[in-house]
């Protein structure tokens, strides 16, 4: 029976071929020694459905939310109900009719349409800018982000490699152009070299040639510009050597490939066997310290020489000069293998000779840095992830403005094997931090160290290995254009530029999400007020105030005329200044006390006072007095006074509330920064609610129905200056807000922490 070797690799095992894997030529017996969970890609799957999916943030807050709705709904059903029957003259009937009429009214129906309405719209602008949801709810979860994990190459940078200096014969040569286009020159100490000059460093060209997988594609086709197809690194390799006049093609039909052992980012290299004459040669190319330990020896002036510790010294002294300009340097090395040995990565890989050093430059991409400080801005905690070495990785991340911190902590992969989970979270919170030389399965170490701290955590990720971090994060968001089907699959989150930038416009998106929903709520809540104290007024006065609004009309302003403009809050733009402020506490609802304060409290009792003084002032001029009894009653000389009374207060309630969905467009900025009329959707629902107001004003058949009056211009006109009083009140409150909040607010590596509760814990655990 066939035995699984446990002393090697499965990755650098000779005799195993992955599933999937094309024959070209030849036959042969494969062996199928795992199936289902026990093959390797069944391990990664196994551990993606290990790790149990959370619900999101919104999916939390809607649930608390819906929890405190019911019981505000129900309690205040159940006292008035109480109240009505023992203290009023209404029957049980009546007040059981009432108490709905209460529960109805604080029974946000619009919401779950709304919210739906709103993810909607924010999924469709974050597609045409590059973020692709596959979950609604995680547009939300992505405005409460705190942290976001990121890789560095293709993410924050362009992923377009050229070479722009070498390290060869113990010289640094520079080297010109740009792109993928081979054409270039080479300068030693400011002199060009010629091609005959470039001839005696061929062996270094055709072994970083030789470790490939990638080809160049030139213009044609549509191609306006050179093109690559696979890794952009090792195009790189094939563009400078081209540049040296290396033909690379020609060398590879001469000298073809037998054996190639892949890249791996526990090795951090990739080795290619050829057949050069009648002997084998393994051609390296990996991170410079590690190809290093592995040779022995050292190509100088055409000859071999030892590798001393000098030349060590010369030669990571020089990876250092290079990995601080922000290049990603790999080295080159080669070995001339005896005729009998098994081609396998530990016995391939040592022992070799070392040639020289390639850098490469991989800009950021300009957006980025742009990006980063709106996220910093924002209160948003960035760190990366990155297999590079650790000083380029540095490099990169203070010229985009991740690292400001003259020095960083720089946590290599081998260091976060031996760390403990408390060391982890320590290193985490007492400086800044970079995450270089890991290996993609460290990322779930770090994820999981995030967010035992409390933090909302985004992670970006392309490979099969990434899934399980992708799958632990609160967003998961993988690569569009380099990712893998499985890491597309674990992911909340599909990026179809690979760009960074992309994953703050999705932030502000889920911000705008949260907000909406806020000032929905809050224009629903706004006229509950209005529509309980006449009630309770009622009930103080033993009803001998009539009641001066019905179940019905409470209906018909909960179902009907709020409905469309409830909606339109839905799809409000950003309000100025959504990513100048902290991400929101963790496990924060949606309804708030300070919503509840301004709902209820501010707007509600401006609506109140104004609608019940134009209830009072149409039953007095309409002769009136207190003492009359029930002019509820039809029978009543004064019913006729009545009905047009309670049609007012109907009607008021529907202009104040004109005035509250202007209002609650924004928070803390004015309404005239965003544009009054700039969201059309509530002008289109606020013609939507005139009509149905006029109807159950003018038809006869509702005013039978609903119990209402027609009414004349002068009431109109009164109802909607309301409006327009409760809209200035709120731009009052705004600006005050604006002028006196105490904006008692530190930097923590970027991010603001208000001077709450969660700040100073935050504070004691950096002093910790």
């Amino acid at each position: 029976d066939p035995i699984l070797r446990q002393d090697i690799h499965i990755t650098a095992a000779p005799n195993l071929v992955f599933a999937g894997t094309s024959v070209a030529s030849g036959s042969g017996r494969a062996v199928i020694y795992a199936t289902g969970e026990a093959t390797e890609f069944g391990k990664i799957a196994r551990l993606t459905q290990a790790i149990r999916e959370e619900p999101s943030p919104l999916e939390k807050a809607v649930a608390k939310a819906a929890q405190v709705v019911a019981l505000l709904a129900v309690g205040f059903g159940i006292v008035l109900f109480l109240v009505a029957i023992s203290v009023t003259p209404l029957g049980i009937t009546a007040s059981l009719l009432f108490a709905i009429g209460i529960i109805v009214a604080n029974v946000p129906e619009g919401l779950l349409p709304t919210l739906s309405l709103s993810l909607a719209a924010s999924v469709q602008e974050m597609a045409r800018r590059h973020a692709l949801i596959k979950r609604l709810s995680s547009v939300e979860a992505l405005g409460s982000t705190t942290v976001i994990a990121t890789d560095k190459t293709g993410t924050l940078t362009q992923n377009e490699m050229t070479v722009r200096e070498v390290w060869v014969d113990n010289k640094v040569i520079e080297v010109t152009g740009v792109g993928y286009e081979p054409i270039g020159d080479f300068y030693y100490e400011g002199r060009k070299l010629t091609h005959d000059e470039l001839r005696k460093y061929d062996i270094f060209w055709r072994s970083a040639s030789f470790c490939t997988t990638s080809r160049l594609l030139p213009p044609g086709d549509g191609r306006r510009s050179w093109g690559v197809v696979g890794d952009p690194t090792e195009a790189a390799l094939l563009v400078v050597a081209r540049k040296a006049g290396f033909n690379y093609e020609e060398e590879f039909k001469k000298f073809p490939r037998v054996f190639l052992i892949p890249f791996e980012s526990a090795r951090k290299r990739m080795s290619s066997i050829h057949e050069i004459g009648k002997v084998e040669v393994a051609c390296v190319k990996g991170a410079p310290k590690e190809t290093l330990s592995l040779c022995s020896k050292i190509r100088l002036n055409e000859e071999l020489a030892p590798l001393t510790d000098d030349l060590r010294d010369k030669i990571m002294k020089a990876n250092d000069d290079f990995a601080r300009r922000g290049l990603r340097v790999l080295a080159i090395a080669y070995r001339q293998l005896s005729p009998d040995i098994t081609l396998m990565a530990t016995n391939v890989e040592k022992d070799m000779v070392f040639l020289g050093l390639m850098a490469m430059q991989d800009p950021p991409r300009p957006e980025v840095e742009h990006a980063v400080a709106v996220a910093q801005k924002a209160g948003i905690r960035i760190v990366m992830i990155t297999g590079d070495y650790g000083l380029t990785a540095e490099s990169i991340a203070r010229k985009i403005g991740i690292i400001k911190q003259p020095n960083p902590r720089i946590i290599t992969g081998v260091e976060l094997d031996s760390m403990s989970e408390k060391d982890l979270e320590s290193a985490l919170y007492k400086s800044e931090v970079i995450f270089a030389r890991v290996a993609p399965e460290h990322k779930l170490k770090i994820v999981s160290a995030f967010k035992d701290r409390g933090e909302v955590v985004a992670v970006t990720g392309d490979g099969v290995n990434d899934a399980p971090a992708l799958k632990r994060a609160d967003i998961g968001v993988a690569m569009g254009i380099t990712g893998t089907d499985v890491a597309k699959e674990a992911s909340e989150m599909i990026l179809t530029d690979d760009n960074f930038a992309s994953i703050v416009a999705a932030i502000e998106e889920g911000r705008v999400v949260f907000d909406n929903i806020k000032k929905f709520v809050t224009y629903i809540f706004a006229h509950l007020t209005p529509e309980v104290i006449p009630f309770v007024i009622f009930v103080l006065s033993g009803g001998s105030i009539p009641l001066a609004i019905t179940v019905l009309l409470i209906l018909a302003i909960d179902l009907g005329t709020e409905t469309l403009p409830a909606l339109a809050l839905g799809v409000e733009p950003a309000e100025p200044g959504i990513m100048e402020r902290p991400p929101r506490k963790k496990g924060e609802g949606i309804i708030d006390r300070s919503l509840l304060l301004r709902a209820y409290v501010f707007l509600g009792l401006i609506e109140a006072a104004l609608v019940l003084a134009a209830y009072f002032v149409v039953l007095v001029s309409g002769g009136w007095t207190l003492g009359i009894p029930d002019i509820s009653n039809p029978a009543s000389p004064l019913h006729d006074v009545y009905l047009r009374a309670v049609t007012m207060t109907f009607l008021a309630i529907v202009g104040t509330q004109v005035g509250v969905v202007f209002a609650s467009r924004t928070n803390r900025a004015s309404v005239f920064e965003i544009g009054l009329f700039s969201n059309r959707w509530i002008m289109y629902g606020i013609v939507f609610e005139l009509i149905i107001t006029a109807a159950i004003i003018y038809v006869p058949f509702l005013q039978r129905i609903f119990g209402t009056a027609p009414l004349g211009l002068v009431e109109w006109v009164a109802a909607f200056s309301f409006g327009v009083i409760v809209f200035f009140a709120d731009e009052v409150r705004k600006w005050l807000l604006r002028r006196w909040e105490p904006l008692a607010k530190r930097t923590y590596f970027g991010r603001e922490l208000e001077t709450t509760k969660e700040g100073k814990e935050i504070r004691k655990r950096e002093v910790a």
